[in-house]
């Protein structure tokens, strides 16, 4: 884990700017860091929390790597439902509630330890022998705030649309709304690791409100600046979009697999009755509580669901502002469940709670056993490139 976030492949790979423009990369970076651990460093695929597009929603303690430029992606360019930000969904919070990664596997997102520390395995080693540690590339998946990388691409803007003097003030203003929107989002980055089903939802929610938060920062001066435009004017931004989004196509090699608005493969993410009876061994007090929290995954999962768009708006502000429904969606979600998850869990002993911890990683762990081969109803089961194929294609044309 630590060696491939800090490899020259995915390091180097999270200074390119103008790769991490292009969904595809993004996701091709966070594959490479979720599944780092698996087989033996070699390339792993077939990660059970994964998106539809090829993507994870969480990375090691951080939900929703690359947040800012997916809800850019889509609200400004108009990328459609086989794109990044709507790949979010219901699977997100059932890899929440039962992790993929075990406490071993999170210890590579630790300050990297050296050998033989006198403290202990796990435990904080002396200030001189830490080399460089690995979170300071997950930090750069939570998001950058510097202009140059956080900013909408204001030059394709002014050279798409020749703006005026009052257009221009108020570009401007678009902006330094954009750069304060990347701040509220890095802000929610973790700053620990989660250890526990709560624990991780809290993350989930924080990360989430950031999100909305950006949304309703951007959203007064977007909405002001294309209220200026002349209709030639949007008929150019359209262009560029449209430009843009066949960039994309071109370059995406993996190929579009349709709709999917955060929807998880048929049975992958089905509730665990079975696993959850035979290593917890719930009482019938608790059965109540657990019963509780199955049926309010399952409203969440519906409630998600019915927030999908039925067609896609066709200006950048009314594309912004159904990412900020989905936001708030979501994070309805998310408190719904994390209710039902609390009580539940606070009815459970300790060696409960640690049975309860390892469905995930002992499914993760299943889940390496098995080679499937990619067939054409399965291509989100397709095999991730190793760091050299990912650094060569990141420094090929975009």
């Amino acid at each position: 884990m630590r060696n491939t976030l800090n490899s020259p492949s995915v390091a180097g790979a999270l200074r390119n700017r103008s790769a991490l423009r292009n969904s595809t990369n993004r996701g091709r970076i966070a594959a490479s860091a979720a599944t780092a651990g698996w087989h033996n460093g070699r390339d792993g695929g077939n990660g059970w929390w994964r998106h539809g597009n090829g993507g994870y929603g969480w990375v090691g303690p951080l939900y929703w790597p690359f947040a800012y430029y997916d809800m850019y992606d889509y609200a400004i360019w108009g990328y459609g439902y086989d794109d990044s930000f709507w790949g979010y969904g219901y699977g997100d919070i059932y890899a929440g509630i039962f992790a993929p990664y075990g406490y071993d596997d999170l210890t590579g997102y630790l300050p990297q330890y050296a050998s033989g520390n006198p403290n202990g395995p796990g435990q904080t080693a002396p200030a001189s022998g830490t080399p460089e540690a690995a979170p300071d590339q997950l930090a750069q998946m939570c998001g950058e705030d510097s202009r140059d990388i956080a900013g909408l691409p204001i030059g394709q803007f002014q050279q798409a649309i020749q703006p005026t003097a009052e257009q221009s003030a108020a570009l401007d203003d678009l902006a330094n709304a954009s750069v304060k929107a990347a701040q509220d989002i890095k802000a929610a980055c973790p700053t620990d690791i989660a250890l526990t089903a709560p624990s991780r939802l809290a993350a989930m929610q924080k990360r989430i409100e950031a999100m909305i938060a950006a949304v309703q920062t951007v959203q007064p001066p977007l909405e002001k600046f294309y209220g200026l435009l002349s209709d030639e004017q949007k008929a150019r931004l359209t262009a560029l979009g449209n430009e843009q989004r066949q960039s994309k196509t071109d370059d995406d090699t993996t190929g579009s697999l349709g709709p999917n608005c955060g929807a998880a493969p048929p049975g992958v993410m089905d509730w665990p009755t079975a696993e959850i009876d035979r290593t917890v061994r719930p009482t019938d007090a608790q059965r109540a509580s657990l019963v509780a929290l199955q049926n309010a995954t399952a409203q969440a999962a519906d409630l998600l669901k019915t927030s999908c768009l039925t067609s896609d708006p066709l200006t950048p502000p009314a594309r912004l502002a159904a990412v900020g429904k989905r936001l708030e969606t979501m994070l309805q979600a998310v408190k719904m469940v994390s209710a039902a998850l609390n009580d539940f869990y606070g009815t459970l002993s300790d060696e409960q709670k640690a049975r309860f911890e390892a469905i995930g990683p002992q499914r993760t762990a299943q889940a390496e056993s098995l080679e499937v081969a990619p067939t054409p109803t399965h291509r989100y089961r397709r095999r991730l490139p190793n760091p050299e194929q990912i650094i060569r294609r990141l420094l090929g044309p975009l």
